[in-house]
């Protein structure tokens, strides 16, 4: 059974940075496109990056939103996949959800929340 476990959220005031981790496990990391949703208050969950399994040749994708401010990246050796958030606005404030997706199954962290504010 493959687990998620996201760490690095917290305040931070805009302009800033954070880093986020989401450690893998229960599986073969390579395998698995993974990815980081947000979902603020009242709103849906929304894709924010992702970065396809490495037998597909470790592509990334962005959200419009995020591009140019996050940077998705994997550490194969460590099995987690890290979001680097710089720039951070007001509206970036969410629960961010790490998500690994192929064709065994999707499975999802527990959140780790961000909280963007002067």
């Amino acid at each position: 059974q493959v687990q998620l476990v996201e760490s690095g959220g917290g305040l931070v005031q805009p302009g800033g940075s954070l880093r986020l981790s989401c450690a893998f496990s229960g599986s073969i990391f390579a395998i698995y496109t993974m990815a980081w949703y947000r979902q603020a208050p009242g709103k849906q969950r929304d894709l924010v990056a992702v970065i396809s399994s490495i037998s597909s040749g470790g592509g990334t994708n962005y959200a419009d939103s995020v591009k140019g401010r996050f940077t998705i990246s994997r550490d194969k050796d460590k099995n987690t996949i890290n979001l680097q958030m710089n720039s951070l606005k007001l509206e970036d404030t969410a629960v961010y959800y790490c998500n690994a997706k192929n064709w065994l199954g999707e499975y999802w962290g527990q959140g780790t929340q961000v909280t963007v504010s002067s």
